[in-house]
């Protein structure tokens, strides 16, 4: 395993190429390069937005429930890491297992709070696939 010092080898550097060619091809059109839908004037950014006064609340709850599930299941994937590593002693452990089951069952309460599922939080990305 290469020291983080080492200058990288050739062969990962063409991984990274690859890697970042296959990323940067998936990367939608910006606005101004899409052409008007058919039929229709080209409208403002405003104008396209579906915005409901009956569920903006709900709608920015999502939004915020979905941003904290994402960073949680971030930190339980860099716990589970730490875990495996073998870079936590077992009261770490433990303390960190407790933290993240009481940190999903409070999401758990808050979506049932505003009719919510875990489900409704996996946003879609399009061509991306889903968020979560």
């Amino acid at each position: 395993m290469p020291n983080r010092g080492d200058p990288p080898r050739p062969d990962e550097l063409r991984e990274a190429a690859r890697v970042a060619a296959r990323a940067l091809s998936v990367v939608p059109a910006r606005p101004d390069e899409l052409p008007p839908p058919l039929g229709a004037a080209r409208r403002s950014a405003a104008e396209r937005l579906r915005t409901d006064p009956d569920t903006v609340e709900r709608d920015l709850i999502r939004l915020v429930l979905t941003i904290v599930e994402l960073l949680r299941q971030l930190m339980e994937r860099q716990a589970l890491h730490r875990v495996d590593e073998g870079d936590l002693t077992e009261e770490q452990e433990e303390r960190l297992g407790l933290t993240l089951m009481i940190l999903h069952d409070r999401m758990t309460e808050l979506c049932d709070q505003y009719g919510l599922t875990m489900d409704d939080l996996n946003l879609d990305l399009g061509p991306l696939g889903t968020l979560l």
